[in-house]
């Protein structure tokens, strides 16, 4: 009889990504696998997704590693009997069913078991025993014993099929469940950032603790931070407007519009200032391309404006801000900041800016960095205005001062061009009619 042909294993139908980076691969050449085991996990900006197999048989060759791109299609593994036996055909595996945001997989403590079998599959000729198997997690399971620099295989599963739970792994960190807790050595250097991860400590030796989960919008925007810090080299520069008699004019507006059931802030005269210092400095409303040798000018003005919600900071988008005045300004915020309190923005309501406000002004400060919302290259964050003494040339007067933070994307823009546009925008705030032009 003649042996069987290898089959060749690929990412089935993931779904709206492409190039998306493996974090774990979890078979080896020798390994039998059965259909829907997973082979692969993968990490987009949005999702964690485990690859299942299609086939079932041993595995002859890992075509892949962690840190490789891959998307619908690519080869993954080379599969082989091993017995003389057909590899046995399994439909077409779906999308992988335990897609999910990252927050959503975090959250939960005790995940789907995605280890299915398929009982018309071929017996395995030579199953490994339990010790040999890699260990059996989640993706958000596995993701958060990166954090803490553990060795999976040092923990007791209580899961169903010897799966391990979020809590096994938090018990673990505590050394609640007998066993030691990880020693404080550096966690595995992150791919790709060079910068070895903070190492776990057991805080509860010290004295109680109490763990709290972060909110959801913390957790996603946690890492999109994080890597645009990164990426970024941030830099920021500070100015004042004297916003003395344009506030006089938005608080006349702002008391018609309490009649209408609207109000009128600040915000909405410094969009319009933004979108005046953009057009006169277009570099600032721009991205550079993936290769870093070029940049894409914006001919459109979407304002992102950062809002404060009770699950935490969401930056909704403004679309065609200098086609807009004021008063129409003042409506759409109130609109667009009481959904984003409401959680009922949609993707599509966050997506596309051109450049960020960031308002601390309601709260206080007197100076802040902002940073920078990537692929933008450019963010500008305000605090509480303040009424200080001015020289006019004859004498000291009284001016309401408004701080201006402006952070920037230094491989971009350069301590120059990002001081004239600060006072581009600063003298743009400082006369309302100005905003006209």
């Amino acid at each position: 009889m003649s042996a069987p042909a290898a089959t060749r294993v690929t990412v089935p139908n993931i779904g709206d990504f492409s190039d998306v980076p493996i974090i774990e691969v979890h078979v080896s050449p020798g390994d039998t696998i059965a259909v829907d085991d997973p082979l692969l996990t993968l990490e987009s900006d949005k999702a964690t997704m485990d690859v299942p197999s299609s086939h079932a048989g041993l595995v002859t060759e890992v075509l892949v590693s962690v840190g490789d791109a891959v998307s619908e299609g690519t080869p993954v593994v080379v599969l082989d009997a091993g017995d003389g036996e057909p590899v046995e055909e399994a439909p077409t595996a779906p999308a992988p069913s335990n897609a999910r945001e990252i927050a959503d997989a975090e959250a939960t403590a005790q995940e789907p078991d995605s280890l299915g079998t398929n009982g018309s599959s071929a017996p395995a000729p030579s199953a490994p025993s339990s010790s040999e198997l890699p260990p059996h997690a989640g993706p958000s399971v596995r993701k958060l014993a990166r954090e803490f620099g553990v060795d999976l295989s040092q923990i007791s599963a209580s899961g169903p099929k010897g799966r391990i739970t979020k809590e096994d792994l938090l018990s673990f960190v505590r050394g609640s469940d007998g066993a030691a807790a990880p020693a404080a050595a550096p966690a595995p250097v992150q791919q790709g950032s060079g910068i070895p991860e903070v190492p776990a400590q057991d805080f509860s030796v010290f004295g109680p603790v109490e763990t709290q989960p972060l909110s959801r919008i913390t957790r996603i925007s946690g890492p999109f931070l994080h890597r645009s810090w990164l990426n970024v080299p941030h830099v920021t520069h500070n100015d004042d407007a004297d916003i003395t008699e344009t506030d006089k004019y938005r608080k006349e507006l702002d008391t018609q519009a309490k009649t209408e059931g609207y109000r009128v802030t600040l915000l909405a005269f410094l969009m319009k200032a933004s979108v005046s210092a953009l057009k006169a400095y277009p570099t600032l409303n721009a991205s550079l391309t993936p290769e870093k040798d070029a940049l894409i000018l914006k001919r459109y003005f979407h304002i992102g404006v950062a809002v404060d919600t009770p699950g935490g900071l969401v930056v909704p988008v403004v679309r065609d801000v200098d086609r807009k005045g004021i008063v129409e300004l003042s409506k759409e915020l109130g609109e667009v900041s009481a959904r984003a309190r409401d959680g009922k923005l949609s993707a599509d309501d966050m997506r596309g800016g051109t450049f960020t406000i960031s308002s601390l002004g309601g709260i206080g400060g007197t100076a802040f960095t902002p940073i920078v919302n990537a692929p933008e290259v450019a963010i500008l964050g305000v605090v509480r205005s303040r009424i200080a003494p001015v020289w006019n040339g004859t004498e000291f007067e009284p001016r309401n001062l408004l701080p201006l933070c402006l952070s920037y994307d230094h491989r971009v823009i350069d301590g120059a061009l990002a001081a004239r546009f600060t006072r581009h925008l600063a003298h743009t705030m400082g006369d309302e009619r100005r905003l006209l032009l």
